[in-house]
């Protein structure tokens, strides 16, 4: 891609430390660049890593050693984060939900209001408006995690495993609307997956990350075609790549 970079990693170290005794590294030596407008995912083996880089460069999670920078104009504010559990709060209803990062920045009640009501619609809730969390499926209730996330139109959205707890038809017609969408609205959007296919069929560049402490063994350029085929013998292809490198 002949993108400019929109977050730039330098020698990215993270620690914590575990029963106050001793540190565990978690990330060593990450030197990375997220580009404007890609589908970068990130894949590797439980526990390397992969959801604490994905905090640290929306700034979710503040301490770490080498530097984090931004492309000038670029701030906390224009991220979004769509995360693994629904995370979504029980007492608001869905529009409430939706609309509750808009009304954090203090928007007009008009605006508020078209920006919700249109992200309801682009992702089939407006029956819904009104309802509480607990009275939608899993499935239901992510499509409201990434209603939310677009409503404030980021810039970047990071996204921890949100398709891992759906059932896998589920799964894959989120995908797609979620691929129709990032290519609508041109959007950066960063991924944790483990699902060595889901990285393959979305993103436009892979980094396969090692075991604890966490670094990118390869960043993977994903050249194949979309819309994907998933039984093409290329797909195929890339698949055991990514796998050879996870289980070298």
């Amino acid at each position: 891609m002949n993108a400019k970079p929109l977050i730039t990693l330098r020698n990215v170290n993270k620690k914590f430390n575990k029963n106050g005794e001793r540190e565990l590294l978690a990330l060593q030596d990450i030197d990375l660049q997220i580009l404007d407008g890609e589908f970068f995912v990130f894949v590797g083996p439980s526990g390397c890593g992969k959801s604490t880089l994905l905090r640290l460069m929306s700034g979710l999670e503040k301490n770490h050693d080498g530097t984090i920078t931004y492309e000038a104009g670029i701030t906390p504010r224009d991220f979004s984060f769509v995360f693994q559990q629904f995370a979504v709060l029980p007492w608001l209803t869905i529009y409430e939900n939706i609309a509750i990062g808009l009304v954090a920045r203090h928007l007009p009640a008009a605006e508020i209001k078209e920006r919700t009501e249109a992200e309801l619609k682009l992702l089939g809730l407006q029956k819904f408006a009104d309802s509480r969390p607990r009275e939608l499926s899993g499935g239901m209730r992510q499509r409201v995690g990434i209603a939310r996330a677009l409503a404030t139109n980021p810039k970047v959205i990071f996204m921890d495993e949100p398709f891992s707890e759906l059932d896998s038809f589920t799964a894959e017609e989120l995908r797609n609307e979620l691929l129709g969408i990032w290519k609508e609205r041109g959007m950066t959007i960063v991924l944790v997956t483990h699902i060595v296919a889901e990285a393959a069929e979305l993103a436009n560049r892979i980094a396969v990350m090692t075991p604890r402490p966490g670094r990118i063994e390869k960043i993977v350029e994903n050249k194949l075609p979309r819309p994907r085929e998933k039984r093409a013998p290329e797909f195929f292809h890339l698949e055991d790549e990514l796998y050879r490198l996870i289980k070298p």
